[in-house]
């Protein structure tokens, strides 16, 4: 996304008693704003849960809002985990668009049960101007940056059409994923997930050249009936 290679996580046994704590403090802080969303995220909240005084969970993020921020981060380093790297090692292209987007699908499934803190987040501080909003809105376009640059490598490689948009093909995708969150969490439909992968092969023929189009397997011809 916002980086070339996949940063080094250093070892808790490395972590010195103070890293430790503030870890184990923004893991279980994480875990509350995938259910009760960034705004339900508090140093009381957050005390309670880790068996700490407010003071002492205060000392680790100085404010709410560092707290949040600290969050989102920590979120987009998981997903960049998760998601974006293991999908690098994809051929360039096409490969690397289906895995980015399966990989994707595959968090999403997960967190179906708990939310995804860049959906909820939109929701909560579209209209709200602050530092927590524009890491936010930082995080989530680095995350379509890198979307954007796999679909216009299928353009280069001569897997999509040289006229593809990549923004509106990118707007089409990422419409997908909205869709699982609303259909799923919300209406508890059966089968979401399915139907977001046929949605997004369909926008991929769309927009594929024609070596690029799987033909429809051919149809057997009908068995002659014995008089």
């Amino acid at each position: 996304m916002s980086v070339a290679q996949k940063p080094v996580r250093e070892n808790p046994k490395h972590m010195q008693k103070g890293q430790q704590t503030r870890a184990a403090i923004l893991e279980a802080a994480l875990g509350l704003a995938s259910h009760m969303g960034l705004e339900g995220l508090s140093i009381g909240a957050l005390a309670e849960v880790m068996h700490m005084s407010k003071s002492g969970v205060f000392a680790h993020f100085g404010s709410r809002e560092e707290l949040q921020i600290s969050v989102i981060r920590e979120y987009h380093t998981k997903f960049e985990e998760e998601v974006f790297f293991p999908a690098l090692r994809e051929a360039r292209g096409l490969p690397r668009l289906r895995a980015l987007f399966e990989r994707w699908i595959k968090r999403v499934s997960v967190e179906v049960d708990s939310g995804c803190i860049y959906i909820s987040g939109a929701v909560e501080f579209d209209d709200r101007p602050g530092q927590v909003r524009d890491a936010l809105v930082t995080m989530v376009r680095s995350w379509h940056l890198a979307l954007e640059r796999a679909i216009r490598m299928s353009i280069a490689e001569g897997q999509l059409r040289e006229d593809t948009d990549p923004l509106q093909m990118l707007f089409e995708i990422h419409g997908h994923i909205l869709a699982v969150h609303h259909d799923a969490r919300f209406l508890k439909l059966p089968g979401v997930l399915d139907r977001a992968r046929n949605g997004f092969e369909r926008v991929v023929a769309y927009y594929a050249t024609q070596h690029e189009v799987v033909a429809p397997a051919p149809r057997q011809a009908p068995r002659a009936v014995r008089r």
